[in-house]
């Protein structure tokens, strides 16, 4: 039995979307912003409120940065691992001089920093 059109056009339709991440958008590069030491935030946190008047989620694939629009795509690149995530601007910070981007536990558990707590980086904007 052969796959009609229909059929192929689910599969395709399927591919990509268990390929796609937060953004729908994996392997995309962006716009560099910045480098710098990434860090994580997490239970003391979860469930507070962000910048973006939502309730921090560290199960979600989320960030703070100081100046990038609320809502902005950015991608980060772990410069240790090679490993990178895509992650959405809700919140502000890090408060921490020398420190370029809080991400949420996932994350940070996406490239790999949850143990070491910190991490170079390289931003790029998606959208």
């Amino acid at each position: 039995m052969q796959a009609g059109p229909p059929v192929f056009s689910l599969i395709l339709l399927s591919l990509f979307l268990f390929s796609c991440d937060v953004t729908g958008i994996n392997n995309a590069r962006g716009e560099f912003v910045e480098s710098g030491i990434a860090s994580w935030y997490g239970s003391d946190y979860h469930g507070g409120p962000t910048a973006s008047g939502e309730p921090y989620d560290m199960d979600k694939l989320t960030a703070a940065h100081k100046t990038l629009p609320l809502q902005s795509i950015v991608r980060v690149v772990n410069l240790n691992n090679g490993r990178a995530v895509n992650v959405r601007i809700n919140d502000r910070g890090p408060f921490v001089q020398g420190r370029v981007i809080d991400l949420s536990r996932k994350a940070a558990w996406e490239i790999g920093i949850v143990n070491s707590g910190l991490t170079e980086v390289e931003l790029y904007l998606i959208r």
